[in-house]
């Protein structure tokens, strides 16, 4: 009655574990912040380690250049006084209301440095950074 037809057979892809290898080097970072007493700023730094580790991943295209390192590490050195300024409101309001907007505006800060990198050092190829 009904000709239903068999989709083609798809490869299938390796599971991509990134988020599970960045939460497995932050708790250690966290948990020593916790025994140091400073929740708050190891707070901080797993957002700021994680929004890295996380651009790092999505322009891992341009690892072999040492301008996209120089980058990541002048942009790092750039947010270490976020450690000091940041300071977390304590209170009834879920963590994830304010740390969000904050994780999400550091990783577009950041994905722009890299692209603004990207431009400026790019000598001038289309394809320059592109291949895996």
């Amino acid at each position: 009655m009904f000709d239903f037809e068999q989709p083609p057979a798809e490869e299938k892809e390796s599971t991509d574990y990134t988020g599970l290898i960045i939460v497995a080097f932050l708790a250690p970072v966290f948990l020593l912040f916790i025994c140091l007493g400073k929740t708050d700023v190891g707070f901080t730094v797993c957002i700021i380690l994680g929004m890295i580790s996380l651009v790092i991943k999505v322009r891992w295209n341009l690892r072999k250049h040492a301008w996209f390192w120089a980058t990541i590490a002048l942009v790092l050195a750039l947010q270490v006084p976020l450690l000091y300024l940041v300071r977390w409101p304590h209170g009834k309001t879920p963590t994830i209301a304010y740390s969000m907007p904050f994780g999400i505006a550091d990783f577009l800060f950041l994905l722009g440095a890299t692209e603004l990198a990207k431009k400026l050092f790019s000598k001038g190829s289309s394809s320059d950074g592109e291949e895996d």
